[in-house]
């Protein structure tokens, strides 16, 4: 089997309202990149990636389609059932990326699967559960329109919800108070600064919140500033965005830095790379969130099929884009909610693929 055709298209994904990270941030949308893969015997793969913006990490929608135009030719003619000589050329071709080349790796796992007559999930050595427990994302606001924001995820099931700070410190120790004092029986809250705050910032809110059932997720923007924070509180950390590859779990490890490691599939570069981190984190007894940048049903049934591999005492939870979202790539079909979890497809591969009609006309093919 060798790969025959891959072909980019893009899907514009407006926010149902806008949304606000710490240090400012806004985003009203994002623009989703999909990468389609065919080879020479009639098996398509499916993969997406999407940034979220520009300013979230160094990965923006640009950047994913210049990188498929560098690598894709190099791909051309390879057997795409070998997904760590596939990874390798990808590297080869172009240094860094990660975050661009995981659409490519996801539709190579679909392939793969699709050839074999499995979900990627039993490729990865077979899903644990079939009902992963969601996370929500609560917005930066005021403490009201958070609790708000809060009932509504609530209303649609959601027990585990990702609550943003990192605007100010003295409005930050009012949010997490107020919030946290509204938790209810079963339910976990995490706090994320999303790398917002200032060491000196980060330590005086933890400080003045100690005591909380609570975790705080990357209070600063780099590794060694987060270390800092920790070695001065005494709260359970999660790391995310400073986790960009194997390399940063094996020092997080190390250092006990953190917790829980929150590993975005996209951000490391795919499901290749990211088995190794899971199974180091499963090592360690590390517990993780797993979960994509953003994008629509055919990012979030990669992830479902990943981090369904995970046993639920190991599994934090995952965060899914799609219902924040008004464009649906594949109405009715993949990973979903229900009743808060989301669900793991059935069928071989990802076991779902976009509605050709709602991406349109291909950005770029190469053959």
């Amino acid at each position: 089997m060798k790969i025959a055709r891959i072909t980019a298209y893009a899907l514009e994904l407006p926010l149902r309202e806008p949304y606000m990270l710490s240090r400012g941030r806004r985003f009203e949308g994002f623009d989703s990149t999909f990468i389609r893969i065919d080879t020479d015997e009639g098996i398509t793969g499916w993969g997406e990636v999407c940034p979220w913006g520009s300013t979230y990490l160094p990965a923006f929608t640009g950047g994913v389609r210049a990188a498929v135009a560098e690598i894709a030719p190099h791909l051309l003619s390879l057997d795409p059932r070998q997904p760590d000589v596939i990874t390798r050329v990808m590297d080869r071709a172009l240094t860094g990326h990660a975050y661009a080349k995981a659409g490519m790796d996801y539709a190579i796992w679909d392939i793969i699967g699709k050839a074999a007559g499995l979900p990627i999930s039993e490729l990865l050595g077979g899903a644990e559960s079939e009902a992963i427990p969601l996370i929500s994302s609560i917005h930066v606001a005021s403490p009201e329109a958070m609790l708000d924001d809060v009932e509504y995820w609530r209303s649609l099931g959601y027990r585990r919800h990702s609550i943003k700070v990192g605007e100010d410190v003295d409005a930050d120790i009012a949010r997490v108070r107020f919030l946290a004092a509204k938790r209810q029986a079963g339910e976990v809250f995490g706090f994320d600064a999303n790398g917002g705050w200032a060491p000196w910032e980060a330590v005086r809110v933890l400080n003045a919140v100690g005591g909380l059932d609570a975790w705080f997720e990357q209070p600063c923007l780099t590794y060694e500033e987060c270390l800092s924070v920790r070695s001065q509180t005494t709260q359970a950390l999660s790391l995310d965005e400073c986790m960009m590859e194997l390399r940063d779990v094996v020092r997080a490890i190390n250092d006990r830095a953190c917790e829980v490691i929150n590993v975005k599939l996209a951000r490391v570069g795919g499901i290749t790379k990211a088995r190794p981190i899971r199974d180091l984190c499963m090592a360690f007894d590390i517990p993780m969130m797993i979960m994509c940048m953003a994008g629509t049903v055919i990012n979030d049934s990669a992830v479902a099929h990943f981090v369904s591999t995970l046993p639920a005492n190991r599994c934090v939870g995952t965060w899914s884009c799609q219902e924040m979202v008004t464009v649906d790539s594949a109405p009715g079909r993949g990973a979903r909610n229900v009743s808060g979890s989301l669900t793991l497809p059935t069928g071989p591969g990802l076991g779902v693929e976009p509605d050709l009609d709602r991406l349109g006309e291909a950005i770029a093919v190469f053959r």
